[in-house]
């Protein structure tokens, strides 16, 4: 039988994990009870945190976003907060169907730490930190030290993903992603696309196209340069497929049951180029 802790706030969440550093975290359950259903997993020791209001909490100061790591899909495309972090809010309607939205979140898409979350390339594009609590106080983690592997994280026996706090730079934001189906779909290639007009920066993250969640950095400097940032001019279909090109260069793409390294590839390098059109389209250059 499991030894089942159900935590009704934040001590009492990190007290059972301390005394249970190998238990298994339980909040939506979304990708969880797929694995347990499967056979997958037969976890021992559990510690369900859906309840703790603590991890439910969000809020948006100046040009930064810290969101709870039990805050759901659901919560993430309504109002303020899709508002405020808009490619999360998109890359959030694109997950299951709606009883999936009410239920996963946030904390859940980041300890799954799978290359096609939807979530993780927004939270690269945006510089997101993963703030995790456990015996040893907080700690701080990029995205890049965070995600160690396929499904694999940085995070110690007893920690706990406890907020994740990110950028909100002013311009427009795009999260896109393909599958073989139009809803209720894994990603086969996604990415996410920030336009920092203040930093005079583009930034483009990467799911599903490589063991991590890669940044094109050599491509957003290159495109840097090519942006008309004063005026608000649109991109040039020719600076969009070139960027779509070097984006698809920092893809390590696999051949699957899903996809073909090559398409996906060659997705990249299309969602690539599409993102940046819309994030420089005419009269949109300068929303926040």
């Amino acid at each position: 039988m499991s030894d089942v802790v159900v935590a009704r706030n934040l001590d009492d969440a990190l007290s059972a994990l301390s005394d249970r550093p190998g238990a298994t975290v339980l909040a939506g359950g979304t990708d969880l009870m797929v694995e347990i259903n499967r056979g997958l997993r037969r976890p021992r020791q559990v510690v369900a945190v859906a309840q703790v209001p603590e991890l439910r909490q969000w809020s948006v100061a100046g040009n930064r976003v810290v969101l709870g790591g039990g805050v759901t899909y659901t919560e993430m495309m309504a109002a303020p907060l899709a508002e405020a972090a808009p490619a999360l809010a998109q890359a959030a309607r694109t997950v299951g169907s709606p009883p999936i939205r009410n239920a996963g979140t946030l904390g859940g898409n980041l300890g799954t730490a799978s290359p096609a979350g939807d979530t993780l390339p927004v939270l690269a594009a945006l510089n997101a930190e993963v703030v995790a609590a456990g015996p040893d106080g907080e700690r701080r983690m990029g995205l890049d030290e965070f995600v160690v592997g396929v499904k694999q994280t940085a995070l110690r026996p007893g920690e706990l993903i406890v907020r994740v706090e990110m950028d909100r730079p002013r311009g427009r934001q795009e999260f896109l992603k393909i599958g073989p189906r139009n809803a209720m779909v894994i990603s086969m290639a996604g990415l996410a696309l920030v336009a920092d007009r203040d930093g005079r920066a583009v930034r483009c993250a990467l799911g599903a196209v490589a063991a991590g969640i890669p940044r094109a950095t050599q491509a957003e400097a290159w495109v840097a340069e090519r942006i008309d940032w004063d005026n608000g001019a649109e991109v040039e279909d020719a600076v969009a497929d070139e960027f779509g090109s070097r984006v698809a260069a920092a893809s390590s793409p696999i051949d699957d049951h899903r996809s073909t390294a090559a398409y996906r590839r060659h997705a990249v390098a299309v969602l690539a180029a599409r993102a940046l059109k819309r994030a420089f389209a005419q009269g949109g250059a300068d929303d926040v």
